[in-house]
């Protein structure tokens, strides 16, 4: 199998050495190509020994079986539109765009075999909680994605990294896009939503900090609270329902059930990549065309995110 990466700072380096691990269990050779545009400095040595050649013009690459799109938000239209010719299959880094206001057609995707990443679909805390979720009517459900800025990447200025700069699509609104991908997965989209948004902190970044959403569902109210400002990690939804309350506690690793029982769910964080992994190799082999988060689907969540949704 041979394969593109387009961007490799630490997500496109955590998705190549998975997709490694994944090929190598079922005996699948793999040649990693990467374009790389300058900027990025040489590769660390165990990055750099899993890629076979490095590129800087898309006109002298060939053909490719997928193509990772892992580089900044808002160079992601701009790089699947020029590589749309040399592939069949996209994986595409969340969000898909930095605006609602591309197209499927001119990016060139219809046709193709896309999947954009949704990690949290594969985290084993929200898998628990997919599964039993039927046996409820939920009347609310209240989400949380609340963590410090500074502190996501140990040893590294915050203020230099891309979720501190709205021109390269940071922003907790498009940033912490999987709370709302999670929540259309569990409830589909709502009827009508409201959001307010800004930089409310004393954070040195021009992206915003903070955003809140209130949304309508036939049967159900949601509230969704993202931020960069909270000290310590909390992750999790709780719901409301017809007979008790219902936790994913996504940084414990626990589902707390209406009973009061709890499942204990706790793994490495990379296990939920390397389950994503696994499905995107299963989708590159199978004969669906449309993954479990098509770019239909994570345009339309991105529109809702961004307060573009149809009315």
């Amino acid at each position: 199998m041979k394969v593109l990466f387009v961007g490799l700072g630490s997500i496109g380096r955590r998705h190549l050495k998975n997709l490694f691990t994944q090929a190598e269990k079922r005996g699948l050779s793999v040649q990693a190509d990467a374009l790389r545009h300058g900027g990025g400095g040489p590769l660390p040595g165990d990055i750099k020994r899993l890629v076979h050649s490095e590129y800087t013009d898309a006109a002298d690459l060939g053909w490719y079986d997928a193509v990772f799109i892992t580089n900044p938000t808002q160079l992601h239209f701009e790089a699947i539109a020029a590589l749309s010719e040399k592939t069949g299959a996209f994986f595409i880094e969340k969000p898909i765009f930095e605006s609602g206001a591309h197209t499927l057609e001119e990016a060139g995707l219809k046709g193709k075999k896309a999947y954009i990443a949704a990690p949290m679909r594969f985290c084993k805390t929200y898998m628990e909680l997919k599964k039993r979720l039927p046996g409820w009517r939920c009347c609310s459900a209240r989400v949380l994605c609340s963590s410090y800025l500074p502190q996501w990447r140990p040893g590294v200025d915050y203020r230099t990294v891309y979720s501190a700069k709205k021109e390269l699509g940071g922003g907790v609104t498009i940033d912490l896009i999987h709370e709302w991908d999670y929540l259309t997965d569990l409830f589909g989209f709502p009827l009508e939503c409201r959001n307010f948004k800004g930089r409310y902190s004393q954070l040195e970044i021009d992206s915003d900090d903070l955003s809140v959403y209130i949304a309508r569902y036939p049967d159900m109210l949601a509230e969704v609270h993202l931020d960069y400002i909270g000290r310590g990690y909390r992750r999790s939804i709780e719901l409301l329902t017809d007979v008790g309350n219902v936790t994913a506690d996504f940084g414990e690793g626990k589902l707390t059930l209406p009973d009061g029982e709890t499942v204990d769910c706790a793994e490495e964080l990379n296990e939920r990549y390397l389950r994503e992994m696994a499905y995107f190799l299963d989708y590159l082999a199978g004969a669906q065309t449309e993954s479990v988060n098509s770019p239909e689907k994570a345009l339309r969540t991105l529109k809702l995110t961004l307060g573009e949704a149809e009315k």
